[in-house]
């Protein structure tokens, strides 16, 4: 899969059941569209998948970063404000394949769905595992 913000090759990873597309090259992150869910699900999060879901159907923004091409169906994607303080603008495809988080951003929006010490440490702790950082 290629990379929608930097085009470099992204690497396949997965633990836990749960695959995941990651550039080494900027740091984002794809999730196809179930895999966040399965990932809050196996941290014991699934009262947020609600929350979760709700970013596919978010009002898109209009910013001045280029919109992206989805690296699943090569639509180019909605920019959606996922965030409230800060606010965190992901890319997010308007068919529903899936998310695109830059570097940091999905750190940023898991800590305002769940709260800092409402479970962001376990999703933290989940994906320094995954990508060998803490």
């Amino acid at each position: 899969m290629i990379c929608p913000a930097c085009k470099s090759d992204m690497i396949v990873v997965e633990h836990e059941r749960i695959e995941l597309d990651h550039c080494v090259s900027c740091g984002g992150t794809w999730f196809d569209a179930d895999e966040l869910e399965l990932l809050f699900g196996s941290l014991g999060l699934a009262q947020k998948q609600r929350e979760l879901r709700e970013l596919f159907s978010l009002p898109t923004k209009e910013v001045a970063e280029r919109r992206r091409k989805c690296p699943r169906c090569g639509k180019r994607m909605n920019k959606v404000l996922a965030g409230r303080i800060p606010e965190v603008v992901i890319d997010s495809c308007g068919r529903g394949d899936g998310l695109w988080f830059d570097a940091q951003e999905l750190r940023q929006v898991i800590e305002q769905l769940v709260g800092k010490a409402g479970g962001s440490g376990k999703v933290a702790a989940f994906l320094g595992q995954v990508f060998g950082k803490a």
